[in-house]
């Protein structure tokens, strides 16, 4: 789950990092309100889960009550690349001597976590770490003893942080690394961390993922993210409990298990075609899940035919065909103008291609293995393009 900028920061300012005086809002009269609150000059800010905020102009500095109103007008309602900007943040303006960044992820190959401290802050960082790779100092940390205070002082002077500052960027680093541990974040970044004028360390922008199947642990952080901007199928299948990530392709796809779904998009695009969705309907779905996976699939205008790729274990077979065949019911001609290629693999899968060929559904399409279903689902999908 992906926060915006704002709600990082309030994270930030949890965990003792500084973070510069604002306020969130939600039309021109908070803004200005706001800017009042923080004192002039003010940055008007954009919050969208996007970058680029600035050079689409979703960021602007006001030196007064009428420009924060010109500012606010022009960038609420702002699309900044298919992202509709629907709050700001209004921050008191911040002198900037110097610009580093800082980040703290998974590193997954090395399975520890990453602690990655440059001085090329307010930079594109993989511009850095391609063009500059010494610039950029990384340090993988102990997830059983944590990041000393040694280790952090270590890499503010392997990075080249000011002589006169190491000792607060070593603490934006400690209290960036108890961010990502205790929130349960899978990226915790700043950038830029600012040294302003006065010698103060502070981060002027946030970057926080967090660890969506965490949550339960963190109740105070449900409701973040920028739920007006999640895409509409994405917010109702996690309203049914049904894991869906929206693709740019025209082939839905629906397996049990991640592991499979993932397997499954990557051959349908080996074939040739592009995945329109991730759909994993889980272990032991019944028929009314797979009806409304159907449902969900099917409200994409993009899908041109959809793939069934189940393996019966915890779910039966039989199950997910009767969902099928419901779903096609209750959709009536409109849903079964799709074509479905539907293989069906393990726990009672002779009974679910029985319940299937009985059903004689004009538009589904058996299919033995996965590249076969792949295979048909593609061209399946061509013929209904042309």
């Amino acid at each position: 789950m992906d926060l915006l900028e704002y709600q990082g920061k309030q994270l930030f300012a949890r965990h003792g990092l500084r973070v510069s005086d604002g306020r969130v809002a939600s039309t021109v009269q908070e803004a200005v309100e706001a800017a009042a609150e923080v004192g002039y000059p003010v940055v008007v800010k954009a919050q969208v889960l996007i970058g680029g905020r600035g050079k689409a102009g979703g960021v602007k500095l006001a030196g007064d009550e009428a420009a924060v109103r010109e500012h606010a007008g022009d960038i609420l309602g702002m699309d900044i690349r298919g992202h509709v900007v629907r709050k700001l943040w209004i921050e008191h303006a911040s002198d900037i001597a110097s610009e580093y960044y800082a980040a703290v992820l998974l590193d997954r190959s090395a399975k520890q976590p990453l602690l990655m401290f440059s001085t090329e802050g307010g930079m594109d960082i993989e511009e850095v770490a391609e063009k500059t790779p010494e610039k950029l100092v990384r340090h993988h940390v102990d997830a059983l003893e944590g990041l000393s205070r040694a280790e952090a002082v270590d890499v503010a002077t392997r990075g080249g942080a000011d002589a006169d500052v190491i000792e607060q960027v070593a603490d934006a680093l400690l209290a960036l690394y108890e961010v990502w541990l205790a929130e349960d974040a899978t990226l915790a970044e700043i950038n830029p961390l600012i040294v302003t004028p006065e010698r103060e360390v502070r981060a002027l922008d946030s970057k926080v993922s967090l660890d969506g199947n965490a949550l339960y642990r963190h109740p105070e952080n449900q409701g973040l993210s920028d739920v007006e901007n999640i895409d509409p199928i994405e917010r109702r299948a996690k309203e049914q409990g049904v894991q869906y990530v929206a693709l740019d392709g025209d082939i839905g796809i629906l397996g049990n298990g991640a592991g499979l779904v993932m397997s499954t998009l990557d051959v349908v695009a080996r074939a040739g075609g592009r995945p329109a969705n991730f759909l994993d309907a889980g272990g032991g779905s019944d028929a009314e899940k797979v009806k409304q996976a159907v449902e969900l699939i099917l409200s994409n205008e993009n899908v041109k035919a959809v793939l069934f790729n189940i393996f019966g274990g915890i779910t039966r077979c039989d199950e997910v065909a009767r969902g099928l065949i419901a779903a096609f019911a209750d959709l009536g001609a409109g849903g079964q103008s799709i074509p479905f290629v539907v293989r069906l693999d393990g726990t009672n899968d002779v009974e679910g291609r029985r319940l299937l060929e009985e059903a004689a559904l004009p538009n589904v399409h058996p299919a033995a293995t996965m590249n076969e279903a792949a295979e048909k689902v593609v061209a399946l999908a061509r013929g209904a393009r042309s």
